[in-house]
């Protein structure tokens, strides 16, 4: 989400600590099951996403920023991202937020604009009226009194009607995230998954009710379940392992990267390690839903994405499919928040050049 904490591992035990993006969560001992499913069969002909989170958009355009490309011409935000080879657009969803921004009114309006720039959509349920994230996943304010099986029962008939929405403005997405960085569940505390089996189970419950909408309504999209840390594959076997426990459904493992200027190699290397143990031992492609570095420093955030995609790209089986920046447009600490990749003039850093292709 909006702040970013990258932290050692020894900190990932402090799952009662208040968290953001990126933050700590239980370790659980996983089981060893292995998949029977081989790597190469999941390899599909699907283009790689060269993608971008451009969620804010509408909002910071109401709010007089303009866009410009790399020689200064004012251009709508889409024209510049396709010119530097993006393919791909991630929109955020939120139930009621207060301001409407990203309320499903607000992404039919962005995902429009995106399919009419000819590129590929993913949609990111939150199942929050604002920020989802390992450390806060706070029901929607009308859900907050529904018993757990309401809730359950919710997350179908949210999603379905959700995606039945753009479906009638002629959206057909790709991907369809079920949570947002869900690297304790969601929903708390009903869906928190470190609390109980009971609570793991509710969560799982919930995935595989928003993988049944996702289907009803487009039965080609990929479902994905998204994680925080990508690097970290113990924390990541804990949650993926008891979502195949309990019994969820999912296409694709997603997750989060925000590295620093210092430890990027090292924090990609391990990425690539667990995006493979993923693939080999749930039988899931994989993809990196955000990523993002310090606005200060565009030329190691530069080397830093190039060499991400291309480990995605070498992911076994061809089963890597793609890498999205988390809000490049966002200029000047719009929101506070210090991660984009266009500089105080509203112009593309040299961290997008990593998406020519």
């Amino acid at each position: 989400m909006k702040k970013i904490i990258i932290l050692s591992s020894a900190l990932w035990l402090c799952l009662g600590l208040s968290c953001t993006k990126e933050a700590t969560q239980k370790q659980v001992t996983p089981t060893k099951t292995k998949s029977v499913l081989s790597a190469t069969s999941l390899a599909t002909t699907t283009t790689f996403a060269y993608g971008s989170d451009v969620s804010w958009v509408t909002q910071m355009e109401a709010s007089n920023y303009k866009f410009y490309n790399s020689s200064g011409t004012q251009q709508d935000l889409f024209t510049i991202l396709k010119g530097l080879g993006i393919t791909s657009i991630r929109l955020r969803v939120w139930v009621n937020p207060s301001a409407g921004w990203n309320n499903i009114t607000d992404v039919v309006a962005k995902a429009k604009r995106a399919a009419a720039a000819g590129m590929n959509i993913l949609i990111d349920f939150h199942y929050s009226d604002t920020w989802a994230d390992p450390g806060d996943q706070t029901k929607p304010a009308a859900w907050t009194s529904y018993s757990t099986s309401t809730l359950i029962s919710t997350v179908y008939s949210y999603t379905y009607s959700a995606l039945n929405t753009l479906k009638s403005n002629g959206i057909t997405p790709t991907w369809v995230q079920v949570g947002n960085e869900t690297s304790d569940g969601m929903l708390w505390q009903d869906g928190r998954a470190s609390v109980s089996a009971t609570n793991f189970q509710n969560f799982a419950s919930m995935v595989l009710n928003g993988y049944n909408a996702v289907k009803a309504v487009f039965p080609s999209a990929k479902v994905i379940v998204h994680v925080a840390n990508g690097f970290n594959n113990t924390t990541t076997r804990w949650i993926f392992d008891g979502l195949k426990t309990y019994g969820a459904k999912w296409d694709v493992c997603g997750f989060s990267i925000y590295p620093t200027t210092s430890n990027w190699s090292t924090i990609d290397s391990e990425c690539l390690t667990n995006m493979n143990d993923m693939v080999s031992r749930y039988g899931k492609q994989v993809m990196i839903c955000e990523a993002g570095m310090d606005v200060t420093a565009p030329t190691t955030c530069n080397a830093f994405l190039t060499d991400l995609i291309a480990k995605v790209k070498s992911v076994s089986g061809g089963n890597g499919l793609g890498l999205f920046y988390w809000e490049p447009e966002a200029y000047n600490s719009w929101q506070g928040y210090s991660m984009g990749a266009f500089d105080a003039t509203g112009k593309p850093t040299v961290a997008m050049n990593a998406f020519a292709h």
